[in-house]
């Protein structure tokens, strides 16, 4: 026999939601962020959740459960099973803790009056704050490639695609589709092809300067430089459905890239550059010097590496390289890679994330 009515397991239910997303934002604010004030602000939100529901009449949250009965229970959708970064688990928590105040304030005009404008209240509150706690997180970060080719029809030796097919081979795990005077819909063709190449073969596909085209083709992201648009713009336009590398030469560049929302940064050009002759290099010492406002964001060293230098980015502190001509214009582009590959040597150990500032927004 039911003890309880049915608007009260409703009730035991949202509030039990309202709890657990409230937890999973105050712990990002309190082992993520480092943030006192709104791990505060969300610890008072669940302390005055829990005496909303000692003033609930006749709502027992022990007696009111029915979790066996529960037909929601066993429903759930595929987006439940994956989270993309750490703002999507903000997000998600944000959502669910919102959403279930909601149902408590429409559910108290019928059965607590008194408890209605109290739910309203703390909704819009937390509307704000959970906001603040997703946007201060940072977005997904780009795997720690180790070689990504910068494919450009006009610097191959070969075909283009057999180029990216022997990089592949060759053990690069990214490639970078770099073709700045291309017709769109040729373009948009090319990239939809390296996608299919490349993807079985779990190697990520970057789309130089077009957003439109990184999301049309299905690629993993997209690579802006300094005359490109600006990283903030990207994330607006394309949310977090694309990782997004951007171009620094200095330690406040990387600090900006990283608060708008940049997955990884293209740091250059290490040597002089047949691709962009007129910059400075800025050489492997400055790489070396650049690295602490990294933190745990993932780079490429970038710029007239080759064979004979790819040793001095390694030594440097380098964890990854982007490369053109080394290997586009080489005779056999999947040995070229794999010599790269081999002068990176094994992947150097990932920065921990809680071990280093986070470059989100304040």
């Amino acid at each position: 026999m039911r003890l309880m009515s049915a608007s009260n397991r409703m009730a035991d239910a949202a509030f039990n939601r309202a709890r657990e997303g409230l937890r999973v934002l105050e712990d990002l604010a309190r082992f993520i962020l480092d943030d006192p004030a709104r791990v505060e602000t969300l610890k008072q939100a669940r302390h005055d959740l829990t005496r909303f529901a000692g003033s609930w009449p006749g709502l027992s949250m022990v007696l009111s459960r029915d979790t066996a009965g529960d037909v929601g229970t066993d429903i759930s959708t595929s987006a439940e099973g994956t989270r993309q970064d750490l703002r999507a688990v903000a997000a998600a928590a944000g959502r669910r803790a919102t959403e279930a105040l909601r149902s408590l304030e429409e559910l108290a005009k019928v059965e607590a009056p008194h408890l209605a404008a109290g739910f309203e209240r703390m909704r819009y509150g937390l509307y704000d704050c959970a906001g603040a706690v997703e946007i201060s997180l940072p977005y997904r970060l780009a795997p720690s490639w180790q070689v990504c080719v910068l494919l450009t029809e006009s610097r191959c030796r070969r075909p283009w695609l057999e180029v990216a097919r022997g990089a592949i081979d060759g053990g690069a795990d990214c490639l970078q589709l770099r073709e700045k005077s291309m017709a769109t819909s040729m373009l948009l063709d090319r990239a939809k092809q390296l996608v299919e190449l490349a993807r079985p073969r779990g190697v990520a596909v970057m789309i130089n300067d077009r957003v439109d085209i990184a999301l049309a083709s299905n690629a993993d992201g997209v690579h802006v430089g300094s005359e490109d648009l600006p990283v903030s713009e990207v994330r607006r336009i394309a949310g977090n459905s694309l990782l997004v590398g951007a171009t620094a030469r200095t330690a406040n560049d990387i600090t900006t890239a990283i608060a708008d929302g940049a997955s990884t940064i293209g740091i250059g050009p290490m040597f002089v550059s047949t691709t962009k002759p007129e910059l400075t290099p800025v050489g492997p010492e400055r790489l070396h010097e650049l690295l602490p406002a990294l933190g745990a964001c993932p780079h490429l060293a970038v710029g007239g590496i080759d064979a004979m230098n790819v040793s001095n980015v390694r030594e440097a502190g380098g964890r990854g390289i982007a490369v053109c001509s080394g290997i586009c214009d080489a005779d056999d582009p999947e040995a070229a890679t794999a010599a790269f590959m081999a002068a990176m040597g094994d992947p150097l150990p990932d920065q921990s994330i809680a071990s280093q500032p986070v470059h989100g927004h304040a």
